[in-house]
């Protein structure tokens, strides 16, 4: 699974720290700052997925506050603010 380029995207994280994978994202200029990615899952993935019917999801925090998250498989349960 790798983050991928969408129409809109308007910035880029970690893109200079070879630590992590550039993150393209559409971040909002809104009080709840919503930052959307779209990842591209291999064959094998969508497979896994297709039969088990689970999708794991890891977040560093360091250590602050969770940020709450909201995967999804459709581009409009996302952009339900204004761009």
């Amino acid at each position: 699974m790798k983050p991928i380029e969408f129409e809109g995207h308007n910035k880029v994280y970690a893109k200079d720290q070879p630590q992590y994978q550039p993150l393209p994202v559409f971040k909002a200029d809104t009080e709840q700052g919503e930052c959307v990615s779209c990842w591209q899952l291999s064959f094998k993935e969508r497979m896994r997925i297709l039969w088990t019917g689970k999708l794991w999801l890891s977040m560093m925090t360091f250590n602050k506050p969770l940020t709450p998250v909201f995967p999804t498989t459709k581009m409009e349960d996302v952009f339900t603010f204004n761009k």
